[in-house]
């Protein structure tokens, strides 16, 4: 999965590293959601697309750091987030589901 699928002057372009920029474009998009959702209820919040943003621009990122970096550094920098946004996420749903059950 490293062929070159373009190259911009000195920027060589692999499937990979499009994984890993994508990851990196969600992981720093989900604040623009939160932004977003906070503004429009005009109060702090967080919504459920903020943590499927984190969880999947983590596993983007994991895969880029571990098939196309190889980089222990990057892979501990995304795994932690990624249990974090899990954890939120079953948090989220299992909260909605007593709400809707009580």
């Amino acid at each position: 999965m490293n062929e070159v699928l373009f190259q911009v002057g000195k920027f060589v372009a692999t499937p990979l590293k499009l994984i890993g920029m994508a990851g990196a474009l969600m992981f720093a998009g989900r604040w623009f959601v939160q932004y977003y959702a906070s503004h429009k209820l005009k109060r702090p919040t967080i919504p459920r697309t903020f943590w499927y943003l984190s969880l999947l621009g983590s596993g983007c990122q994991l895969a880029y750091f571990i098939f196309g970096k190889n980089d222990a550094v990057g892979v501990l920098a995304n795994l932690f987030p990624s249990f974090v946004a899990g954890y939120n996420l079953y948090l989220d749903f299992t909260h909605q589901k007593r709400s809707e059950a009580g």
